[in-house]
């Protein structure tokens, strides 16, 4: 059974920072692209960052970069989002998904888990 838990979210004031974890199983990370999304009330799902060793690529989305950084431990079988400076436009859900194959270097998610609020606050 594929399964993904993220955790580390929480309320942070801006400017401050967050890590964000993905504990995967199921699956063989080697053979995937790993990556966040997030989704805030109202508003479309948007791509955070995409990680592909198989295409040696890595996704930032713009508003994103130099602030977050993805990364993996492929022998723990987790995922990592360390999420600098936010900002109270970073508040959604973030979601930790796997993507058998990448578009541009962004995934297309097969499987993701149920998400980790962050809010940060003004």
């Amino acid at each position: 059974e594929v399964k993904l838990v993220e955790s580390g979210g929480g309320l942070v004031q801006a400017g401050g920072s967050l890590r964000l974890s993905c504990a995967t199983s199921g699956f063989n990370l080697d053979d995937y692209a790993i990556g966040w999304f997030r989704q805030a009330p109202g508003k479309e799902r948007e791509e955070v960052s995409c990680s592909s060793s198989g295409h040696g690529s890595k996704y930032y989305a713009d508003f994103v970069k130099g602030r977050f950084t993805i990364s993996s431990d492929n022998t723990n079988n987790t995922v990592s989002l360390q999420m600098n400076s936010l900002e109270p436009e970073d508040t959604a859900v973030y979601y930790c998904g796997a993507s058998s194959t990448v578009n541009g270097a962004r995934c297309l998610y097969n499987f993701w888990g149920q998400g980790t609020q962050v809010t940060v606050s003004s």
